[in-house]
C-alpha cells in the first residue's frame, strides 16, 4: 500500500506506524562546489521496522538484489548493474539509535560506528510541507549547518541519512548552502514479517572492516591521496594478474595504474562537496 505525500494524504494511524514502513525521500545534491547549478538527485529509502531503520538508495537496492543473485549462482560477471550515485548505507538500531555506516573505499568494505551526538535546537517556526504541518529545527553536524522540518504526529524519531532524535519524523532537511537536501515523497507499508536485511549479513567476496568514525575519516583521506593503493598492494603480494586488451595483447599494468590514479584524482577534485564536509578536513 502506497501513499503519495505531496498529493492527497491521510495521516498514518498508530496501528499503521507499528508495522514496517518504507519512507521514500528525494535526495538532491551537488558534488562539485564550483558548479552549483549542476544538481544530481536520487530516490532514497528509509526502511523502518521494530529493530531499527535502514537508509539506502533505490538504485542500490535493486543492484544489490542482482549482485546477490549472481553470487548465489557463483558468477563473477557483474557487468551491466546500475548502482546509482549513492553507494553508502546507514543503519540505526532502536531504541538506542546506534549508527552503523557501510561504504566501500578502494577494494575494502567498511562498517563504521558513529557515536556523535545530534544536538538539535527546536525552533518555534511552523511550515506546511505537502499535507504535513511541520516544525523547524536546526543542527550543526559533520561540518554543515542543517535545517530540518519534522512532523510530531508521526512519532518516529528518525529521518534520512544519520539524522534522528527529533520528536517526530523528519519530513525535510537541507544544509545552509542548499547543496544537500532530503524531502519525503512517499510512504509504503511493508508486510509485517518483512524486515530489512543488514548489509553486514549480505554475501560478498571480501571481509568487512569494522572501524570507528575517526579511523574511517583517515581512510577517506588516504584513499583520495592514494586511489590505487589497494590494487598495488594486491599486485605486490602473491596474486598474479595478467590483463589483455581487445586485441589479445598484454597490457602494461603499471601504465594502466598510473592512468587510473590520474583519473581518480581528477574525479576526486570534482567530488569535493561531501555531505559530511568534515571528512575532507
Amino acid at each position: 500500500m502506497k501513499r503519495i505525500i505531496m498529493g492527497v494524504f491521510s495521516f498514518l494511524s498508530m496501528t499503521l506506524l507499528a508495522q514496517n514502513q518504507r519512507f521514500s525521500y528525494e535526495y538532491k545534491f551537488i558534488t562539485d562546489s564550483t558548479k552549483i547549478n549542476e544538481t544530481s538527485s536520487e530516490i532514497m529509502f528509509l526502511d523502518v521496522a521494530k529493530k531499527g531503520s535502514k537508509f539506502h538508495s533505490q538504485k542500490k537496492s535493486i543492484a544489490d538484489s542482482i549482485h546477490q543473485d549472481r553470487i548465489t549462482k557463483q558468477t563473477r560477471d557483474f557487468t551491466g548493474i546500475d548502482y546509482g550515485s549513492v553507494l553508502y548505507v546507514v543503519e540505526k538500531s532502536y531504541p538506542d539509535f546506534e549508527i552503523d555506516f557501510f561504504n566501500n573505499l578502494d577494494m575494502t568494505k567498511y562498517k563504521v560506528s558513529d557515536t556523535r551526538k545530534m544536538n538539535w535546537k527546536i525552533l518555534p517556526e511552523k511550515e506546511k510541507i505537502g499535507e504535513f504541518n511541520t516544525q523547524k529545527a536546526s543542527l550543526n553536524f559533520a561540518g554543515r549547518i542543517w535545517t530540518a522540518w519534522f512532523f510530531s504526529d508521526i512519532p518516529i524519531q528518525d529521518g534520512p541519512y544519520k539524522f534522528h532524535g527529533l520528536p517526530g519524523l523528519i519530513i525535510k532537511i537541507e544544509d545552509k548552502t542548499k547543496s544537500h537536501s532530503f524531502v519525503l515523497k512517499e510512504v509504503e507499508k511493508s508486510n509485517s514479517d518483512q524486515e530489512w536485511v543488514s548489509d553486514s549479513e549480505k554475501k560478498s567476496f571480501g571481509s568487512t572492516v569494522v572501524i570507528n568514525h575517526e579511523k574511517y575519516k583517515k581512510q577517506v583521506i588516504d584513499f583520495r591521496n592514494n586511489p590505487t593503493k589497494g590494487m598495488r598492494q594486491m599486485l605486490s603480494g602473491n596474486t598474479k594478474i595478467a590483463m589483455i586488451d581487445e586485441n589479445g595483447k598484454p597490457l602494461d599494468i603499471e601504465k594502466m595504474l598510473r592512468e587510473q590514479e590520474r583519473d581518480a584524482k581528477a574525479n576526486n577534485a570534482r567530488n569535493n562537496n561531501f555531505l559530511e564536509l568534515d571528512l575532507l578536513k
